[in-house]
């Protein structure tokens, strides 16, 4: 009799898992197709109002959430909150400021950097300390960006941040491969979110973003939300150290 293979399970339920920058946009997304897979999920963000409100919503679904204030550019608050290990950790925190290399503020590069880069390395590496102590396997999730695979006009600082992070979670999928903690990242194309209205309404970016993107459309919050559960869960078991691009084609050529 042929034994058949069976599908690896997208189920997250008895899973606890960490999702910040959840109070809107992309965060809010991943937060949503985590809870609905199961987990119960920790949504982190600066704004508390707005975060309360965004898992008010998803507990009036019947979901498992709750709000955590956080600015994880504070190490010591960042540290603290991941001393109770997670299965999963997704950061979905950034920040974006554009402008010609040669106008680039030592301010502006240093908000960039602390948030994308210096934020992003001691979430991941608090977030396995916790996870080995417990010894326990998980998944740390990155949303990148497709900048962190080329270049772009008025975006040195942020590409500069981002293919940081493609080189971070290489290393660190070596170091934690043997205590089974996967880390990887989703990179998104322009994605449709209040923050990068200002980019769609602009008829020169638009026309820009879409002379890149090879399918007829910009990218929506739920493109993402597909590839977060895959990553969070055991149907990417051997998955690691890699990035998975949702970028319409912008990086083929």
């Amino acid at each position: 009799m042929t034994h058949l293979p069976r599908t690896p399970s997208f189920d997250l339920t008895g899973k606890r898992a960490l999702v910040t920058g959840a109070s809107s946009g992309i965060g809010l997304g991943c937060a949503v197709a985590l809870a609905e897979a199961g987990a119960h999920v920790v949504c982190a963000a600066r704004r508390a109002d707005v975060l309360q409100a965004s898992v008010d919503a998803m507990r009036t679904q019947g979901w498992s959430a709750e709000a955590m204030a956080l600015d994880q550019v504070d190490l010591a608050s960042l540290s603290a909150a991941m001393e109770d290990p997670f299965d999963i950790v997704l950061n979905s925190a950034g920040l974006a400021r554009h402008s010609a290399a040669v106008d680039t503020t030592p301010d502006d590069y240093d908000a960039v950097m602390d948030v994308n880069v210096k934020a992003a390395y001691f979430l991941s590496s608090y977030a396995a300390k916790a996870m080995i102590a417990a010894d326990r396997p998980g998944s740390i999730i990155h949303i990148s960006s497709q900048m962190g695979h080329v270049g772009g006009p008025e975006r040195a600082v942020y590409c500069a941040s981002k293919h940081a992070i493609e080189g971070m979670i290489k290393s660190m999928a070596i170091e934690w491969g043997k205590q089974g903690i996967r880390i990887n990242s989703i990179c998104p194309t322009f994605i449709r979110t209040p923050l990068t209205a200002p980019t769609f309404d602009d008829p020169d970016r638009l026309a820009w973003v879409m002379s890149k993107i090879k399918l007829p459309r910009v990218g929506e919050v739920s493109d993402i939300m597909g590839a977060a559960l895959f990553l969070a869960s055991d149907a990417s078991a051997m998955v690691t150290g890699t990035s998975m691009l949702i970028d319409g084609g912008w990086t083929a050529d």
